[in-house]
């Protein structure tokens, strides 16, 4: 499968941010993607959106998805993002939607780890999802598991995802700036793809106050493409799960390990 991440900056205006998306979902289509990724918080970034979120979130929510459906039907190919969605409570959830070249929703998977470090408290304004909403779809012709952004940061949720068959997993951030968070946001991403002999495909908001830096590492960590700090670009990769049985035919972790 040839698979595409997109890096942008999105802002509080949920039409500017569309045409953002299409632009990208349009050159990974000119690339030869089946596939596009794009970062958490594409719908709208939180800081940026005027008056308040749960009325911006019950306004563009539904909007939001129906164009990426629209969307991917018109240049046949799946998008997976990030926005906020409603919970029926103040606090929305923090959703990334998949949707095939079809334009059918595929599945949705609401952010289990909210960012309460660093001096950031997101669960203030979002709820997280359950855990039991964590799981493995097919798309392409490979599996692939949905984490967002703190998520990498938790090793099990990786390996819960890989257990129930993920060859690829895919991650949408807005990660922020600050002192070695560069460092950790690439290491990170390298540990999940080597523990899990996975690939890992990251895509990240890239603004005054998120890193950019998006990527996509084959099952050895090692960074096949990547970006730094562009605030709007894209890199495609053709990523197989040949790859994947090459990797665990010399480093058969998964199958070495002892519960």
């Amino acid at each position: 499968m040839k698979l595409s991440v997109a890096q942008l900056n999105p802002s509080g205006q949920l039409e500017q941010n569309l045409e953002a998306v299409r632009r990208l979902t349009r050159r990974a289509k000119a690339d030869g993607a089946e596939l596009v990724l794009f970062p958490e918080e594409t719908m709208f970034t939180v800081r940026h959106v005027e008056g308040d979120l749960r009325q911006a979130v019950e306004r563009d929510w539904s909007t939001f998805v129906q164009q990426l459906s629209l969307l991917a039907a018109e240049e046949n190919i799946a998008i997976i993002a990030g926005g906020y969605e409603s919970s029926g409570e103040p606090r929305p959830y923090n959703t990334v939607v998949a949707i095939d070249e079809t334009g059918r929703i595929v599945t949705t998977y609401r952010k289990v780890h909210l960012f309460d470090a660093f001096s950031y408290q997101e669960s203030e304004r979002i709820k997280p999802g359950e855990i039991d909403g964590v799981g493995v779809i097919e798309m392409c012709g490979l599996k692939l598991g949905i984490m967002t952004c703190y998520d990498i940061r938790f090793p099990e949720l990786a390996r819960q995802l890989t257990a129930a068959g993920a060859e690829v997993l895919l991650v949408g951030a807005a990660w922020f700036k600050g002192d070695h968070k560069i460092e950790h946001w690439e290491t990170l991403l390298k540990a999940r793809a080597i523990e899990n002999t996975v690939w890992v495909a990251a895509a990240g908001t890239c603004s005054d106050n998120t890193v950019g830096h998006s990527a996509i590492l084959d099952p050895m960590g090692l960074p096949v493409d990547f970006l730094s700090d562009e605030q709007e670009d894209l890199v495609t990769v053709q990523v197989s799960r040949k790859r994947i049985d090459e990797v665990r035919e010399f480093l058969p972790v998964l199958a070495n390990r002892r519960l």
